[in-house]
C-alpha cells in the first residue's frame, strides 16, 4: 500500500517561505514521479510542479516559476517543494501525488497515488 504524507504546512507571511515535504512508504519511490498540486477554498486542485523519477529533470505552474523548486531525496524517499515569495491569498491545502515511470505531467488524473495534503496559509 503505497503512502504519501505531507508535512511543513503553516501559516507564512507574504514574502516568506516554505518548505513541504512528502515522504513515501509501501514503493519503490525512485520509480515514480512526484507532482505537488494545491487546492484553495473553493477552487480547483491545480498543478504546481513535478519531477521525474530521478529528479534530473523538474517542471513548474507559470504562477510558482522561480519562485519555487521540487527537489528529492530517493535514499529518503522524500520529495520537497521549497517555496520562496510567497504572495498574499494564496492560501491552499498543497498535495504531493506519485506516478508510475519517469514522465513527467500536469494532469491530476495521471498520478497514481495522493497525500492528504498540508495546509498553507499565507499572511499578508
Amino acid at each position: 500500500q503505497v503512502q504519501l504524507i505531507e508535512s511543513g504546512g503553516g501559516l507564512v507571511q507574504a514574502g516568506g517561505s516554505l518548505r513541504l515535504s512528502c515522504a513515501a512508504s509501501g514503493c519503490k519511490f525512485g520509480s515514480y514521479a512526484m507532482g505537488w498540486f494545491r487546492q484553495a477554498p473553493g477552487k480547483e486542485r491545480e498543478f504546481v510542479g513535478t519531477s521525474t523519477d530521478n529528479g534530473d529533470n523538474t517542471y513548474y505552474a507559470d504562477s510558482v516559476k522561480g519562485r519555487f523548486t521540487i527537489s528529492r531525496d530517493n535514499a529518503k524517499n522524500t520529495v520537497y517543494l521549497q517555496m520562496n515569495s510567497l504572495r498574499p491569498g494564496k492560501t491552499a491545502v498543497y498535495y504531493c501525488a506519485a506516478r508510475y515511470g519517469s514522465m513527467l505531467t500536469l494532469y491530476a488524473d495521471e498520478y497514481d497515488y495522493w497525500g492528504q495534503g498540508t495546509q498553507v496559509t499565507v499572511s499578508s
